[in-house]
């Protein structure tokens, strides 16, 4: 018997989509006993503040379980947009607004809005892994344009000089993943007139952007006067520790927000109502929490810039935002994946080969911060003697 399977399937199983080969391995020998430190994914290790996830428990009670208006409740999409107003100095509505399951689904939702199969969507690089895996499932080719060392920085010259007349849409990510780079407000201005030059939508995922050191973070929302070409992802996941809670959001032109909710009922049939409800309680009553947090990732990565520029052979990027640092391998090995394999072997660490973010970081790694000081006291004594022991041969 032979039964049919779909192109997605193809798609998303073909050779190099899986770039998690050593964490899977990684996390396999920890469950067997070894002695595993995991900093390859980007699951804070905070756990979400408890009065946020009490506050969620008494809606449950109160028998917020049902079914969800497609684009949102009314109390979420209203406390964003009054942060977002607050935030831009811009006047925003509910209306503008549509809730998802995950910026993930948030991301797959808008381009299934935008771009056809065999469409070009322009992308700097490195850029996240998990947007080859939404490209893929929707047949949309993903057309890099590598960031300028040494400081990951975009060049909008170069974006630009990679549209072509299949390109529909251009996604930048500040602060980025995995390189913690921030795009300056008049980059992001650039890009969204650009954008409309071209008839293009401009794409900004924005999920880290509370986690940030010594530059602030300036929307996409704050940079442009014009946003009727622009499409902006943010979630909770990174900045309230609430990863498994599955909630983000996309701010939108009207028509789009229309195609949006229509995708949204179609595929998710809306978001768990006491979800959102926490998620509301969240944003409203977050301050001393949110940013305690991003003082303890900005120690982090303070004290892995320390170590790093103590072990000989490596060299690295001084994130400005996010929870990763990456780390550049190209003195001591052949490639981020001879590396990583060397780490986990050898010291027992798993971090994420640099070519998962494309070629353009081939010879890197990316190290997550997600313990604290005192585990990655540890870590750092590992890589050093697993660099020195590559540096003498």
């Amino acid at each position: 018997m032979s039964l049919f399977y779909s192109d997605m399937t193809r798609r998303l199983s073909q050779p190099g989509s899986d770039v998690w080969g050593i964490h899977d391995e990684a996390v396999a020998r920890q469950r067997a006993g070894d002695d595993i430190i995991l900093l390859s994914v980007g699951d804070p290790d905070f756990s979400t503040p408890e009065y946020i996830s009490q506050y969620t428990v008494e809606q449950i009670n109160r028998g917020r379980t049902h079914y969800s208006p497609p684009e949102g409740e009314p109390q979420l999409r209203e406390t964003i947009a009054r942060l977002e107003s607050d935030l831009t100095g811009k006047s925003f509505s509910a209306e503008q607004f549509v809730v998802f399951p995950g910026a993930t689904a948030t991301l797959y939702s808008v381009f299934a809005s935008i771009a056809n199969p065999g469409d070009e969507v322009v992308v700097p690089e490195p850029l996240y892994a998990g947007y080859r895996g939404l490209f893929d499932a929707l047949g949309i080719h993903d057309v890099t344009v590598p960031l300028s060392l040494p400081d990951f920085e975009l060049d909008v010259a170069a974006v630009f000089a990679a549209v072509t007349d299949t390109t529909r849409a251009v996604l930048v990510n500040t602060p980025g993943n995995p390189c913690g780079n921030l795009i300056p407000c008049e980059s992001l201005a650039a890009l969204a007139r650009g954008c409309r030059e071209r008839d293009l939508w401009l794409v900004c995922d924005e999920v880290y952007s509370l986690i940030t050191f010594e530059t602030p973070h300036i929307s996409l929302l704050r940079s442009t006067d014009d946003l009727s070409n622009v499409i902006v992802i943010d979630g909770l996941s990174k900045s309230h520790a609430m990863s498994g809670w599955r909630l983000g959001w996309a701010v939108a032109p009207e028509q789009l927000i229309t195609q949006l909710i229509r995708v949204s009922g179609a595929t998710l049939f809306g978001t768990s109502q006491f979800i959102q409800d926490g998620a509301a309680y969240a944003l409203a009553n977050d301050g001393p929490d949110v940013e305690k947090m991003r003082v303890e990732y900005q120690r982090r990565r303070d004290y892995a810039a320390q170590r790093l520029d103590a072990i000989a052979g490596l060299d690295y990027f001084k994130p400005r935002g996010g929870m990763f640092v990456m780390v550049d391998s190209s003195r001591i090995a052949n490639d981020g994946a001879d590396f990583a394999r060397r780490l986990l072997d050898e010291a027992g660490i798993s971090v994420v080969p640099g070519r998962g973010f494309g070629e353009s970081a081939a010879s890197y790694v990316r190290v997550s911060l997600t313990h604290p000081v005192s585990v990655l006291e540890d870590v750092f004594d590992r890589i050093a003697r697993v660099a020195g022991h590559m540096q003498r041969y």
